[in-house]
């Protein structure tokens, strides 16, 4: 695809990493923050809806309290807390100087787990855009919901950097481009830092487990690197969005892409797009509960989009509630999908293994013949 099409785009969601919002002395780089904030600011006078995604808090905060990385979880809420509010004074003053308003959203995993939540929000998004106001959207640091790990240690939150949260926050929004900007020129066809030869891929049609591979490494001072962005890329264009990921670094990045210029990697929508609801059951969820299936319940869901049926499920890990969504594994504990389930846990291991006629007898009543419906399961 031809860049000047590519970069066709009313809404457009905009991620910032640590890396780039620093200098090489860990404090916040001005000249590069209002440089974004200078393009953005032309971007919405120009009728784009940008949403910007940014890190960056524990980092100024981390640095403002002089105190070295740690493990330290309270510490890093801290430093979460002292750095945002530095941040947003700087993205509030620079924007403020273009005329245009701005409001701080800070999300944890449960907005967009519990649906409920997950729908206000987007009616939220939506009004601010409407509006003509760039929110500012960041990853709640100061609040910890390291609960679900500490009680299930193979649980999944929806999100853990601010990779995959901009990658949520464009699908939930629909929005047509989602830029990835950090300290990497792109996607490369081997590791630039280890070989001097690795090339840049200029543009992906579809994010294979192939590409995945291709990923390495974690960004400095940054909580994700190449992997959760490619997993990000992967969730927008499952979504039906483009996604670019380039280097935050060269001088007025934002205004060089939408200039067509060729920087960076593209990765192109899928040509089916998922569902609002299916969006939201693969990604927005936490997971806990978890099924393992057979290899012929495996390929009736993969390959012929068929329901869960109890007599292909062959164990059940940890505890859960009817009507909350479940991680779908196959016989080597990989997961393959994720759908809401009809029945709870208990009930589960009651009727694992069993025909479907079974059911009433089993636990005296029978509310449905599958354990999860096909139009409750996203295949991953």
């Amino acid at each position: 695809m031809e860049r000047k099409e590519f970069i066709k785009a009313k809404r457009i969601v905009i991620k910032l990493g640590t890396n780039v919002l620093r200098n090489s002395d860990g404090d916040a780089s001005l000249p590069r923050l209002y440089s974004y904030i200078e393009d953005i600011s032309r971007l919405v006078k120009h009728g784009k809806e940008v949403i910007l995604v940014t890190s960056g808090a524990v980092g100024l905060g981390r640095k403002k309290l002089n105190v070295e990385k740690s493990d330290d979880i309270v510490l890093k809420q801290a430093c979460a807390a002292i750095g945002q509010s530095k941040l947003m004074s700087i993205y509030e003053s620079g924007f403020d100087t273009y005329g245009i308003k701005v409001a701080q959203i800070l999300l944890i995993e449960d907005d967009f787990a519990q649906r409920r939540r997950y729908l206000s929000l987007r009616n939220t998004l939506n009004k601010l855009l409407e509006l003509g106001i760039v929110p500012i959207i960041n990853q709640n640091d100061t609040v910890s919901t390291l609960e679900l790990e500490t009680l299930y240690k193979d649980a999944q939150v929806s999100f853990s950097d601010n990779d995959k949260l901009s990658a949520l926050v464009a699908s939930e929004l629909d929005a047509e481009l989602l830029i990835i900007l950090s300290d990497i020129n792109g996607l490369y066809d081997s590791n630039p830092k280890t070989n001097k030869d690795a090339k840049i891929i200029k543009q992906v049609d579809d994010v294979t487990d192939e590409i995945l591979k291709m990923a390495s490494g974690v960004s400095d001072g940054g909580r994700g690197g190449m992997k959760t962005k490619l997993e990000a890329a992967r969730m927008v264009t499952r979504s039906g969005g483009k996604v670019l990921i380039a280097n935050g670094k060269l001088p007025h990045i934002i205004e060089e892409i939408f200039n067509g210029s060729e920087t960076g990697t593209m990765f192109m929508p899928a040509s089916e797009s998922l569902s609002g609801k299916k969006r939201w059951i693969g990604y927005a969820t936490n997971i806990i509960g978890k099924i393992v299936i057979n290899h012929g319940a495996k390929k009736a869901v993969l390959e012929k989009g068929s329901s869960l049926l109890p007599i292909g499920v062959t164990e059940i890990i940890n505890e859960f509630k009817k009507g909350e969504v479940i991680s779908i594994l196959d016989e080597n504990k990989e997961e393959i999908a994720r759908g809401i389930t009809n029945y709870n846990s208990d009930e589960c291991k009651k009727i694992m293994g069993h025909h479907s006629d079974d059911i009433f007898d089993i636990l005296g009543y029978k509310n449905y013949d599958e354990i999860v419906v096909r139009d409750n399961i996203t295949t991953l």
